[in-house]
């Protein structure tokens, strides 16, 4: 079996989605669908630079100023 193209992958994706929900309610799935914005790769590594260790502390300072401990 050979890899599909984005734009086969896409159609039958349209097609699933006009069979299992029939065109008025694909379409209107498709109208409250948003793809999102911008760049998660540059985001996450900012999230997550710091180490374990500095995230388990920061949480367990915050925990203790609410009195959550």
């Amino acid at each position: 079996m050979s890899a599909k193209t984005l734009q086969q992958i896409q159609r039958e994706g349209l097609d699933v989605l006009v069979e299992r929900l029939g065109p008025d309610d694909a379409i209107r799935f498709l109208q409250i669908y948003e793809p999102g914005r911008g760049d998660w790769t540059k985001e996450r590594r900012a999230i997550l630079e710091n180490d374990p260790d500095t995230i388990i502390r920061n949480i367990l300072e915050r925990r203790k100023k609410t009195d959550l401990i």
